[in-house]
């Protein structure tokens, strides 16, 4: 393979672990980097705030083929990325310096290829990938997935509010003329889920890949050892930030309707964040006090721990584009019980998990209380699901193998353009 010279865009990128590590896309910036630079020099355009961490952990692993431009806007604006819409400004914003570093660069250095990985949706313009004169590669991402019909009265009148501006806002973004551009310039554009695969018109969709957004490493896994030798009790987890959007209000209704049945069961809730009280309150209303905890967020070398600890793991999030959790509970031979929507539904199928189509709150929670039974009753089935997650997780998330699935991608691509 001949090593080519690779600009990525990754507004965020920071190690997992380092000063400033964020979790969610993150994860993503730094782990396709990492792998574009396996088998090519790159040259990523990143946030100055990542500055610190992405420093910190190359100065203890340096790597060669990997090189940061950094990127800054004044710090007045900093208090935009804290609130939905206005994070978008932000960013919008901060393309524009991008692309005036990426032309500056381009003079020095020639690339083969831009790639533009973070932000991972489907709908914002890239200035680089519009503007810039080399061949181009998007993804992964998304952001077409939408809150099932019937379950939007989860969210309090301000979020099915905003639930509709976010549509109205995508489509407007989506009819930029230099998204419009940059799409009908790109060589392949990679997407995280059905519902953004959907999305594209049909003279695209030579060009489209199905490409997750999350992955787990062969260190992810090696940490994964179970943090207890045995537990009696049967054991349910989940994992987020603690938001109306990951539909945690469910899964507390659906475990009561569950633990009335099968006691000797414990239910827990990793993560922090503005829905802590509501959802305390729920538990307490619920008398669940004694079987259901809210455990504070960790860091991911422990819930990966944790995770191996436990027998099932249940995500029924409204509206996910990705799920890394997902996929980490399945990279430790974990079922998982989830909506069958965005990232999760696209991650687990009927070999590694149960998913569920509801057409209302109570049909949801009796749906998912149904599930946890099913696993809770037939050991066998449990331990059979588990073990095709861990395969699937493997196979298909690996990071390694995700980074040799992208050196394929770019070979089409770039094949492509020489014959254009």
């Amino acid at each position: 393979m001949t090593k080519l010279r690779i600009l990525a865009g990754v507004f965020t990128c920071c190690p997992p672990g380092a000063p400033g590590f964020r979790g969610g896309e993150d994860v993503l910036g730094w782990g396709l980097v990492k792998q574009i630079s396996r088998f090519h020099e790159v040259w990523a355009i990143t946030r100055a705030e990542d500055r610190a961490g992405i420093e910190f952990v190359l100065s203890q692993e340096p790597d060669s083929n990997l090189h940061f431009q950094y990127v800054g806007l004044p710090k007045f604006l900093l208090p935009l990325l804290r609130f939905q819409g206005t994070h978008q400004f932000y960013y919008y914003l901060w393309q524009v310096k991008a692309y005036l570093t990426a032309r500056a660069l381009q003079k020095k250095v020639k690339f083969d290829l831009f790639h533009h990985i973070t932000y991972a949706n489907d709908w914002m313009v890239s200035f680089i990938g519009a503007l810039l004169p080399i061949p181009y590669i998007r993804g992964p991402g998304g952001g077409a997935h939408r809150t099932p019909k019937g379950l939007t009265n989860e969210y309090p009148l301000w979020g099915r509010m905003w639930e509709k501006v976010r549509s109205l806002g995508q489509w407007l973004f989506r009819h930029d003329p230099l998204y419009l551009r940059g799409q009908s310039r790109a060589l392949a554009i990679l997407v995280c889920n059905q519902e953004s695969l959907s999305k594209f018109p049909g003279k695209w969709a030579p060009k489209i890949h199905q490409f997750p957004v999350n992955g787990v490493s062969s260190e992810d896994l090696e940490s994964a050892t179970p943090d207890k030798v045995a537990e009696s009790h049967f054991q349910v987890l989940s994992a987020g930030s603690l938001i109306r959007v990951k539909g945690f209000g469910l899964a507390i209704k659906a475990f009561k309707e569950f633990v009335e049945k099968y006691p000797q069961s414990e239910f827990s809730i990793v993560g922090s964040g503005p829905e802590e009280t509501k959802l305390q309150a729920l538990i307490q209303g619920s008398h669940l006090e004694s079987t259901v905890r809210l455990v504070p967020a960790m860091p991911r070398e422990r819930l990966l721990s944790k995770m191996a600890s436990c027998d099932v793991f249940l995500f029924p999030s409204l509206r996910d584009g990705g799920g890394a959790v997902v996929i980490e509970a399945m990279s430790v031979g974990k079922p998982v019980i989830c909506l069958d929507a965005g990232g999760p539904g696209t991650h687990i199928n009927e070999a590694c998990g149960i998913k569920i189509s509801p057409h209302s709150s109570e049909d949801a929670v009796h749906q998912l209380a149904g599930a946890l039974e099913r696993l809770h009753q037939d050991e066998t089935l449990r331990l059979e699901l588990g073990r095709a997650a861990k395969d699937r997780a493997h196979h298909m998330y690996h990071w390694d193998r995700l980074g040799e699935r992208l050196m394929v991608i770019y070979q089409r691509a770039l094949s492509l353009s020489n014959t254009n």
